[in-house]
């Protein structure tokens, strides 16, 4: 069997939600300048688990006389829920929305304080912090990983050190932001095989969402009126970030390598940069400029495969 492979619907499932990843991190933005970082991941994780609920119920309808003789295909398409175990399925939905609740509120923070197109190539460090946290995992790293490891460094200082040599507040949430997203990915790549995928991404949200609103009533007493003025970035955020890109993840990484995963999710560092150009008129300096450079080169080499000796 060749594990260098991905089926070409994985690979659609994955670029379609770096998509619609990049083009939320200006709804992010946009959203917080009406309602709180935790009040807005609290509703819009709410919001993509509900969606979830109709999506579970159409694809749990029971299935013809002829289903029976075709289960052995289901099972290998991921649609067949009878290998799955509840335990598996309930675990990985809790660890996924804790790790979702730790990374998207700190990248939630991080927004605050940075462009988009910084936030969206800074939490592509995933790529590299992937496969540096597989090596505790006993999972060799080719020699490609460490240059990458040394561009990627390279160009986070190009991206973020201000001329005082500092990384600002925003940056260096969106930092912590990517290695959680590492560890978010890293679960998925755990548990997705083992699980429904769609009934995963529905608990994970759920997890999450409550998580995100205990600190918002405590520290942000959010406001109906508040959330109602930012319904579109709010709900573009829970259906498509949430109830679509999440769920297209954990269907299209199931059985695929993590690191080849993360190459193409990490396309959303460009889409951000595109669309904070784009819809919110911000710009880069050609310093900042060539940090991403830089970076998205990391983020390539990071996957060249090894010679097979």
């Amino acid at each position: 069997m060749n594990t260098q492979k991905m089926p070409l619907k994985n690979s659609l499932c994955l670029l379609l939600a770096a998509t619609i990843w990049g083009i939320a991190f200006v709804a992010q933005s946009v959203g917080m300048e009406y309602v709180g970082p935790f009040t807005f991941n609290g509703v819009r994780s709410l919001i993509g688990s509900v969606i979830l609920v109709p999506v579970i119920l159409l694809l749990n309808r029971p299935k013809n006389a002829d289903s029976r003789t075709s289960s052995g295909s289901a099972a290998s398409q991921g649609t067949a829920p009878s290998p799955h175990k509840s335990r598996d399925l309930w675990l990985g939905g809790i660890s996924c929305g804790i790790a979702l609740f730790a990374a998207s509120n700190f990248q939630q923070f991080g927004i605050k304080y940075t462009t988009v197109g910084k936030a969206g190539f800074i939490t592509a460090c995933y790529i590299v912090i992937v496969p540096i946290i597989g090596l505790f995992l006993k999972k060799k790293c080719s020699p490609f990983i460490w240059a990458a490891v040394a561009m990627a460094l390279i160009g986070l200082y190009l991206l973020c050190i201000t001329d005082g040599f500092s990384v600002g507040k925003g940056d260096l949430l969106v930092l912590v932001c990517a290695f959680l997203f590492s560890l978010h990915i890293l679960i998925i790549d755990y548990f997705s095989p083992k699980a429904d995928g769609v009934k995963m991404s529905c608990i994970q949200f759920f997890v999450c969402g409550i998580l995100s609103m205990i600190p918002a009533l405590i520290m942000e007493h959010p406001q109906i009126s508040s959330i109602l003025t930012a319904w579109l970035p709010i709900l573009y955020a829970g259906i498509m970030s949430c109830g679509v890109a999440y769920t297209l993840q954990i269907v299209g990484q199931k059985n695929v390598n993590p690191t080849v995963a993360s190459l193409i999710l990490s396309l959303e560092s460009c889409i951000s940069v595109l669309a904070g150009w784009v819809i919110l008129g911000q710009k880069l300096s050609a310093k900042e400029l060539l940090g991403c450079v830089i970076m998205f080169a990391a983020i390539i080499l990071a996957q060249l495969p090894e010679k097979q000796k």
